[in-house]
């Protein structure tokens, strides 16, 4: 594995997801899913997130709407995160999804809404604490 990218990949996701993720990813990683948390942490986080052709904001919207499609909530709860990490904000996050529910489907996209509107009431209890 080509460290310099593994530690390119930590810095990204930790600038994304922030610090308490990548504490998490290292917490659990163990002898059977290390090769697996890896690769994901080489290839997409060391390369897809540091190239140059779309900015982290792009990339964050792009992935919205991936995981929208896919409809894999949890994993779009962890990077609606960074999406307004990486600058994006309630407004184009709300046009992606609507974007996606005509092309993905309105179950999808409806979950979509429901993780979204969860997270956003979350940060702001936090916030007002």
């Amino acid at each position: 594995m080509n460290r310099g990218d593994f530690s390119k990949g930590f810095e990204a996701r930790e600038e994304v997801l922030g610090r308490e993720n990548v504490e998490a990813f290292i917490k659990h990683t163990n002898d059977f899913n290390k090769p697996f948390h890896e690769l994901a942490m080489n290839y997409c986080w060391g390369e897809i997130w540091n190239r140059p052709g779309l900015s982290k904001k792009t990339r964050s919207l792009l992935n919205i709407g991936i995981l929208t499609a896919l409809n894999y909530q949890n994993e779009l709860r962890i990077h609606l995160k960074g999406a307004l990490r990486n600058g994006c904000t309630k407004e184009e996050i709300q046009e992606v999804l609507l974007q996606c529910t005509i092309y993905c489907g309105v179950p999808a996209a409806g979950s979509s809404f429901e993780t979204a509107m969860n997270l956003f009431h979350e940060l702001e209890e936090e916030m007002g604490k």
